[in-house]
Protein backbone atom coordinates (compact mmCIF):
# COMPACT_ATOMS: atom_id res chain seq x y z
CA UNK A 1 0.00 0.00 0.00
CA UNK A 2 1.71 3.20 -0.89
CA UNK A 3 1.66 6.15 1.59
CA UNK A 4 -0.24 9.05 1.39
CA UNK A 5 3.28 11.07 0.65
CA UNK A 6 3.95 8.73 -2.29
CA UNK A 7 0.44 9.10 -3.54
CA UNK A 8 0.96 12.89 -3.75
CA UNK A 9 4.00 13.02 -4.75
CA UNK A 10 3.10 11.46 -7.88
CA UNK A 11 0.03 13.74 -8.52
CA UNK A 12 1.92 16.55 -8.40
CA UNK A 13 4.75 15.08 -10.37
CA UNK A 14 1.91 14.03 -12.91
CA UNK A 15 0.50 16.86 -13.69
CA UNK A 16 3.38 18.44 -14.12
CA UNK A 17 4.83 16.41 -16.79
CA UNK A 18 1.91 16.13 -18.65
CA UNK A 19 1.88 19.78 -18.53
CA UNK A 20 5.47 19.26 -20.10
CA UNK A 21 4.71 17.37 -22.37
CA UNK A 22 1.74 20.40 -23.46
CA UNK A 23 4.54 22.73 -23.60
CA UNK A 24 2.11 24.55 -20.88
CA UNK A 25 4.86 27.11 -18.66
CA UNK A 26 2.79 26.05 -15.49
CA UNK A 27 4.62 22.48 -15.78
CA UNK A 28 7.27 24.78 -13.17
CA UNK A 29 5.49 25.89 -10.68
CA UNK A 30 3.28 22.14 -10.47
CA UNK A 31 6.70 20.33 -10.60
CA UNK A 32 8.48 22.35 -7.73
CA UNK A 33 5.76 20.87 -5.02
CA UNK A 34 6.15 17.35 -6.71
CA UNK A 35 9.63 17.78 -6.48
CA UNK A 36 9.70 18.81 -3.05
CA UNK A 37 7.45 15.88 -2.04
CA UNK A 38 9.67 13.30 -3.97
CA UNK A 39 12.87 13.90 -2.39
CA UNK A 40 11.30 13.71 1.25
CA UNK A 41 9.72 10.62 -0.17
CA UNK A 42 13.25 9.40 -1.47
CA UNK A 43 15.29 10.22 1.65
CA UNK A 44 12.72 8.00 3.73
CA UNK A 45 14.06 5.13 1.42
CA UNK A 46 17.50 5.16 1.49
CA UNK A 47 17.70 7.05 -2.61
CA UNK A 48 20.06 9.46 -1.69
CA UNK A 49 20.94 10.31 -5.05
CA UNK A 50 17.40 10.92 -5.91
CA UNK A 51 17.49 13.24 -2.74
CA UNK A 52 20.14 15.52 -4.76
CA UNK A 53 18.64 14.80 -7.57
CA UNK A 54 15.40 16.34 -6.08
CA UNK A 55 17.65 19.09 -5.19
CA UNK A 56 18.50 19.89 -8.30
CA UNK A 57 15.02 20.10 -9.97
CA UNK A 58 13.95 22.15 -7.43
CA UNK A 59 16.45 24.83 -8.40
CA UNK A 60 15.74 24.34 -11.88
CA UNK A 61 12.55 24.22 -12.11
CA UNK A 62 13.30 28.09 -11.09
CA UNK A 63 15.39 28.94 -13.50
CA UNK A 64 13.34 26.94 -16.35
CA UNK A 65 10.06 28.63 -15.58
CA UNK A 66 11.82 32.09 -15.67
CA UNK A 67 13.90 30.93 -19.09
CA UNK A 68 10.17 29.65 -20.79
CA UNK A 69 8.61 32.98 -19.95
CA UNK A 70 11.71 35.48 -20.83
CA UNK A 71 14.82 33.34 -21.82
CA UNK A 72 14.83 34.63 -25.31
CA UNK A 73 15.26 38.62 -24.79
CA UNK A 74 12.81 38.53 -22.55
CA UNK A 75 10.70 36.74 -24.93
CA UNK A 76 9.50 33.49 -24.57
CA UNK A 77 11.67 30.58 -26.00
CA UNK A 78 10.60 28.59 -28.65
CA UNK A 79 11.03 24.94 -29.22
CA UNK A 80 14.40 24.34 -30.91
CA UNK A 81 17.04 21.37 -31.73
CA UNK A 82 20.46 20.72 -29.69
CA UNK A 83 23.35 20.23 -32.00
CA UNK A 84 24.47 16.64 -32.02
CA UNK A 85 27.98 16.73 -31.50
CA UNK A 86 27.18 18.70 -28.06
CA UNK A 87 24.23 16.52 -27.05
CA UNK A 88 26.89 12.98 -27.55
CA UNK A 89 29.48 15.43 -25.14
CA UNK A 90 26.84 15.81 -22.53
CA UNK A 91 25.81 12.28 -22.91
CA UNK A 92 29.36 11.18 -22.40
CA UNK A 93 29.75 13.75 -19.08
CA UNK A 94 26.81 12.01 -17.69
CA UNK A 95 27.71 8.65 -17.73
CA UNK A 96 31.32 9.71 -16.39
CA UNK A 97 29.66 11.58 -13.38
CA UNK A 98 27.05 8.91 -12.63
CA UNK A 99 30.02 6.25 -12.44
CA UNK A 100 31.66 8.26 -10.18
CA UNK A 101 28.93 9.12 -8.33
CA UNK A 102 28.08 5.75 -8.01
CA UNK A 103 31.34 4.48 -6.65
CA UNK A 104 31.09 7.58 -3.78
CA UNK A 105 27.35 6.19 -2.92
CA UNK A 106 28.85 2.34 -2.96
CA UNK A 107 31.74 3.35 -0.34
CA UNK A 108 30.38 5.80 1.63
CA UNK A 109 26.70 5.17 2.04
CA UNK A 110 24.18 1.86 2.37
CA UNK A 111 22.63 3.54 -0.82
CA UNK A 112 20.63 0.86 -3.11
CA UNK A 113 21.59 0.05 -6.52
CA UNK A 114 24.49 3.30 -6.44
CA UNK A 115 24.88 3.21 -10.52
CA UNK A 116 21.54 2.85 -11.25
CA UNK A 117 20.82 5.38 -9.21
CA UNK A 118 22.97 7.23 -10.09
CA UNK A 119 22.38 7.25 -13.35
CA UNK A 120 18.42 8.20 -13.16
CA UNK A 121 20.29 11.25 -11.28
CA UNK A 122 22.78 12.50 -14.18
CA UNK A 123 20.36 11.87 -17.10
CA UNK A 124 17.29 13.39 -15.34
CA UNK A 125 20.08 16.29 -15.44
CA UNK A 126 20.92 16.25 -18.66
CA UNK A 127 16.77 15.88 -19.65
CA UNK A 128 15.80 18.54 -17.34
CA UNK A 129 18.72 21.21 -18.67
CA UNK A 130 17.55 20.60 -22.13
CA UNK A 131 13.80 20.96 -20.61
CA UNK A 132 14.38 24.55 -19.25
CA UNK A 133 16.25 25.46 -22.74
CA UNK A 134 12.87 23.88 -24.76
CA UNK A 135 15.08 21.37 -26.38
CA UNK A 136 12.83 18.66 -28.87
CA UNK A 137 15.79 16.14 -27.26
CA UNK A 138 14.28 16.30 -23.59
CA UNK A 139 11.88 13.79 -24.80
CA UNK A 140 14.47 11.42 -25.57
CA UNK A 141 16.25 12.12 -21.92
CA UNK A 142 12.75 11.08 -20.11
CA UNK A 143 12.60 7.96 -22.18
CA UNK A 144 16.42 6.57 -20.88
CA UNK A 145 15.50 8.14 -17.73
CA UNK A 146 12.16 6.29 -17.26
CA UNK A 147 13.26 3.36 -19.23
CA UNK A 148 16.17 3.05 -15.86
CA UNK A 149 13.81 5.01 -13.11
CA UNK A 150 10.45 2.18 -13.77
CA UNK A 151 12.38 -1.29 -12.16
CA UNK A 152 14.47 0.48 -9.83
CA UNK A 153 11.69 2.01 -8.06
CA UNK A 154 9.96 -1.81 -8.65
CA UNK A 155 12.67 -3.08 -7.06
CA UNK A 156 12.48 -1.07 -3.66
CA UNK A 157 8.35 -1.77 -3.43
CA UNK A 158 7.59 1.57 -4.70
CA UNK A 159 5.10 0.35 -7.33
CA UNK A 160 3.23 3.80 -7.46
CA UNK A 161 6.20 5.66 -8.46
CA UNK A 162 7.43 2.97 -10.53
CA UNK A 163 3.87 2.77 -12.38
CA UNK A 164 3.61 6.84 -12.75
CA UNK A 165 7.21 6.61 -14.44
CA UNK A 166 5.69 4.07 -16.69
CA UNK A 167 3.16 6.44 -17.38
CA UNK A 168 6.07 9.00 -17.59
CA UNK A 169 7.54 6.90 -20.40
CA UNK A 170 4.74 6.86 -22.54
CA UNK A 171 3.94 10.70 -21.82
CA UNK A 172 7.59 10.81 -23.15
CA UNK A 173 6.69 9.50 -26.44
CA UNK A 174 3.91 12.07 -26.68
CA UNK A 175 5.58 14.96 -25.32
CA UNK A 176 8.47 13.96 -28.67
CA UNK A 177 5.29 13.62 -30.55
CA UNK A 178 3.93 17.19 -29.59
CA UNK A 179 7.17 19.05 -29.70
CA UNK A 180 8.37 17.98 -32.96
CA UNK A 181 4.70 19.11 -35.00
CA UNK A 182 5.07 22.47 -32.57
CA UNK A 183 8.54 22.96 -34.34
CA UNK A 184 7.56 21.73 -38.00
CA UNK A 185 4.85 24.33 -37.48
CA UNK A 186 7.24 26.93 -36.12
CA UNK A 187 9.98 26.43 -39.07
CA UNK A 188 6.47 26.65 -42.02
Amino acid sequence: MPSSLEIFANLFYLVSVLLAARNSVHTWAVGLVGCALFGWLFFSVQLYADVTLQGFFIATSLLGWWSWLRGRDGDPMPISRTAWRGLALALGLAVLVALAYGALLLHFTDAYAPFIDSLVLTFSVLAQLLLMRRKLETWYGWLLVNTLAVPLFASRELYLTAFIYLLFWCNAWYGLYRWRRELNAQAA
